[in-house]
């Protein structure tokens, strides 16, 4: 009766054992066995030479050269002489170019940076990289591109400020009257314009404005009018004082020769004239690129006045008897 008994028990033992074994391959092939090796490249026939491994991009700093020049341009290398400017000569960083009175000129990077120089602007270059552009405008007005998708990052600070406009991007014009006013209005694409420690993004259509000692003001929408008001001496002199006002950060042109405004505006010129009539024109620029003119003819007439003698005077006087 035991025999039966125990062949019923060890049944389930030998079942499971043999369950065991027959994963054990199964098992092997999943987690144990390594995949074969890739079969090795076919060989080079002889006097083939293997393709080389492809180079990365070559990176170079951009590079700028003056594309235009109208009127007197001048150049500087490092903190040498002002000399006469020449279109297609490269600028590089510690040059400076600068703009005389009624002049203009266009500097450009390959097909990605552009900057337009109004008369009376001085400009230096201060860092050129294969990612970054810097320049300083000391003083005037630009207009700065930098083609969108570039790969490119265009910044331009303002002598005499901690103003700086920056963007990977986009079209900006920017003023800078030398004395810690700065003024920047973006066309195409956002700018950072930033400033004691204050940051705004100007986006197309807007402009903003820093003062000394100030952050940026907030982005308003570029104005459609321009603020020019003239104060017109009442008798011409030799030498006349023409003062007035404009909106603030826009560029004051008397005759060619830009005059500063502060940081209200407000502009003073002293002005000779010349003997007969004068044409004097004043026009206002804004960095939004609107412009208004202000024009008057005077005349100087310095000639004395004929002095009128009574012929009577040399005639005797008449006799007291009569």
């Amino acid at each position: 009766m035991d025999a039966p008994r125990s062949s019923r028990r060890s049944a389930p033992f030998l079942l499971g054992l043999l369950a065991i074994l027959a994963a054990l391959p199964l098992g092997y092939f999943l987690f144990l066995h390594s995949p074969p090796a890739p079969p090795p490249p076919p060989p080079v026939p002889s006097g083939v030479k293997a393709p080389a491994p492809e180079a990365p991009p070559d990176k170079r700093p951009m590079e700028l050269k003056l594309e235009e020049i109208r009127g007197t341009v001048e150049v500087r290398r490092g903190g040498g002489p002002w000399r006469t400017a020449s279109v297609g000569e490269a600028l590089h960083p510690s040059d400076a170019v600068r703009t005389r009175e009624g002049a203009y000129a266009v500097i450009i990077g390959g097909e990605d940076v552009e900057v337009r120089m109004e008369a009376g602007t001085e400009i230096s270059v201060e860092e050129l990289t294969d990612s970054l552009s810097r320049i300083l405008l000391g003083s005037g007005m630009t207009t700065a591109r930098l083609k969108i998708g570039a790969g490119q990052t265009l910044e331009m600070k303002a002598a005499g400020s901690d103003a700086v406009a920056r963007t990977e991007g986009g079209t900006f014009t920017m003023s800078n009257n030398g004395a810690g006013t700065v003024a920047l209005a973006t066309l195409v694409g956002e700018v950072a314009f930033s400033g004691q420690r204050k940051v705004v993004i100007v986006r197309a259509g807007q402009q903003s404005v820093i003062r000394p000692g100030r952050g940026p003001t907030e982005p308003t929408p570029i104005p459609t009018s321009l603020l020019l008001k003239v104060n017109w001496p009442a008798r011409p002199q030799r030498r006349i004082v023409l003062s007035g006002q404009t909106d603030v950060g826009n560029l004051v042109d008397v005759g060619g020769r830009i005059i500063p405004t502060d940081e209200q505006g407000r502009f003073s010129h002293l002005m000779p004239l010349e003997e007969g009539a004068n044409s004097v024109q004043i026009r206002a620029v804004s960095v939004g690129g609107l412009r208004q003119e202000a024009k008057r003819d005077l005349t100087l007439d310095t000639t004395p006045p004929p002095v009128k003698v009574d012929p009577r005077i040399w005639d005797d006087p008449p006799s007291q008897g009569r």
